[in-house]
């Protein structure tokens, strides 16, 4: 018990995000705000427990004065009071994504929008569509940041 109250007093918490197909962040971190299923969420050390369901979104990581930024999609979210874990079907750090892919990406759900067809393909088109504007978006965050930026 004391390690929980050594870490909440500390004023950080663990986070942990993890996909199938291998752990991408554990660190401590201040805050962190993820897109629940239910509507965007934030979590501050000491948080009550609880676990939801994430949707297609961005996820914020805050240590000390440096925000991160994070593409999560789908998944669940389990918090505690020393410890948020995040296991996501798909997660991808600002600086791992390509812009330039990110950019086709966005053109190319576009186009497959328009196109329309099958309520399944328009709906698949729309995903992706919400997939790619988001990664784009995120990695646009990194560069105006200073980050290098991913070929």
């Amino acid at each position: 018990m004391a390690n929980s109250a050594t870490a909440v007093s500390a004023g950080k918490f663990l986070l942990e995000v993890v996909t199938p197909d291998h752990r991408l962040l554990s660190q401590e971190v201040d805050y962190v705000s993820a897109p629940g299923s239910e509507g965007d969420f934030g979590v501050l050390p000491g948080h009550c427990h609880f676990l939801t369901t994430l949707r297609i979104g961005e996820l914020q990581y805050r240590v000390g004065e440096k925000t991160e930024f994070m593409s999560v999609l789908w998944g669940f979210a389990e918090v505690t009071p020393t410890k948020v874990t995040i296991l996501a079907e798909i997660a991808e750090k600002a600086e791992d994504i390509n812009v330039d892919r990110a950019e086709e990406a966005v053109q190319n759900a576009e186009e497959q929008l328009q196109r329309g067809g099958l309520p399944s393909e328009v709906e698949e088109a729309r995903v992706s569509l919400e997939k790619a504007r988001l990664r784009k978006k995120i990695a646009d965050r990194h560069r105006q940041k200073g980050g290098t930026r991913v070929s």
